[in-house]
């Protein structure tokens, strides 16, 4: 090994830190995650091609790569895509993107193989909607992507600026970030607005390439189908939870964004397969208690399993 860097600022337990630390595998293939088997494990970024957090600044995506994404909302001469999405603009959007090598990003946050009552496409609950012109992901993703400083001689933030993010001592912003990180929420007795990690959140968003949203080819607008639903991977509904519930491991091992994806085929929540696969950690999602009905904010907390 290389090079190693324990990530103090993306612990296992806190959905966005360990989605980033899988998305950082994904925009840098040299680069390979495990965890620490501390109280609260951390991520460990390693590479047998130097340091990954140098590595990880030449990776980081440029304005205009973020522009290109398949998800975008006007993309490569197809019909523009809003927050509610008709089964044609999509299975035409999916057509074009098919070779891409990100419609990862279509795949993740939207299928047609669920069409909700209303008629359009589901979305992912990786995928909340949000309030007024950030409605889209796409839009809330360029907006924190903004909000990371170019620094001279890198195409974004320089290692030293990535690392302060990775060990969780920079600053954070103004914002919602992808809009389900609930560590972003003040409480009812702060006078502070949202507030996110810049780096944090466009590493989470890459992350969300090995999280497809599957259905199961049904039309809610039919008689008997309502009660079916599309889901991503690593959601279920529990006996003991009437809503849906997002489940993720933290592993020993030091892998790579294929690696990672076999071990999330294999493993399972109720312990059965943890020994045998390295797992020594998992956590599942708390969702956010809306404080009133019409209340749209979203939010995801953990709880260890």
């Amino acid at each position: 090994m290389r090079g190693q860097v324990i990530c103090r600022g993306l612990p296992g337990s806190w959905v966005n830190g360990w989605l980033a630390g899988i998305g950082a595998t994904v925009l840098c293939p040299g680069i390979r995650l495990g965890w620490t088997e501390d109280r609260t494990p951390r991520a460990a970024l390693s590479s047998t091609d130097g340091d990954p957090v140098e590595l990880l600044a030449a990776a980081w995506p440029t304005r205009a790569a973020l522009g290109e994404l398949p998800v975008a909302e006007e993309w490569a001469q197809t019909p523009r895509m809003e927050r509610k999405v008709s089964v044609e603009s999509f299975s035409a959007r999916v057509r074009v993107a098919r070779a891409h090598p990100a419609s990862w990003t279509l795949s993740s946050t939207m299928t047609d193989l669920h069409v909700a009552a209303d008629g359009q496409v589901a979305h992912a609950p990786f995928d909340p909607a949000g309030p007024g012109s950030i409605r889209w992901l796409h839009d809330r993703l360029l907006r924190v992507h903004r909000q990371v400083r170019r620094s001279a001689g890198w195409p974004g933030p320089s290692p030293r600026r990535l690392d302060r993010s990775l060990q969780g001592t920079a600053r954070r912003v103004q914002g919602s970030g992808l809009g389900f990180d609930i560590t972003r929420l003040a409480s009812q007795a702060d006078e502070t607005v949202k507030r996110v990690e810049p780096v944090v959140e466009v590493l989470a968003f890459f992350g969300l390439a090995l999280f497809p949203l599957r259905g199961t080819g049904t039309d809610a607008r039919l008689r008997g189908a309502v009660q079916s639903s599309a889901l991503q991977r690593g959601w279920s509904r529990e006996n003991d939870r009437r809503e849906l519930c997002f489940s993720w491991p933290a592993w020993r091992a030091s892998l790579d964004a294929a690696a990672i994806d076999a071990l999330l085929d294999l493993w399972s929540p109720n312990r059965s397969n943890w020994a045998l696969l390295g797992i020594h950690s998992a956590w599942r999602t708390l969702r956010y208690r809306p404080r009133a009905t019409a209340d749209p904010t979203r939010g995801f907390g953990s709880e260890r399993l």
